[in-house]
């Protein structure tokens, strides 16, 4: 029994050494950022390499397919807003002044 704890504990350290993170945070899954700007990526339908031009770009064509005007509704443009708002925050050169 006490073999079988230092052999966890053992493995335990050496996930930590080898890949940075315990082998417990593997079971949690992603964080919900990380989730959050998976679904705003979907949503404007870019890669998860996409710049700033990119991210603008396919923010203005989904608004001109979801806004009130051409029969979408003012959930789906704040949804877009707030899509494009996450990506442009996750560059890696943000600057408040971008927007």
């Amino acid at each position: 029994m006490i073999r079988m704890l230092i052999l966890a504990a053992i493995v335990c350290i050496g996930c930590k050494l080898i890949f940075g993170k315990w082998p417990w945070d593997y079971l949690r899954g992603p964080n919900t950022r990380d989730q959050a700007v998976f679904r705003a990526r979907k949503l404007l339908a870019v890669e998860a390499n996409a710049d700033h031009d990119a991210i603008i770009a396919a923010h203005k064509k989904l608004l001109a397919l979801v806004h009130p005007d051409k029969g979408g509704s003012n959930e789906q443009v704040h949804e877009a807003n707030a899509a494009r708002d996450l990506l442009l925050d996750e560059l890696p050169d943000h600057s408040p002044e971008d927007r």
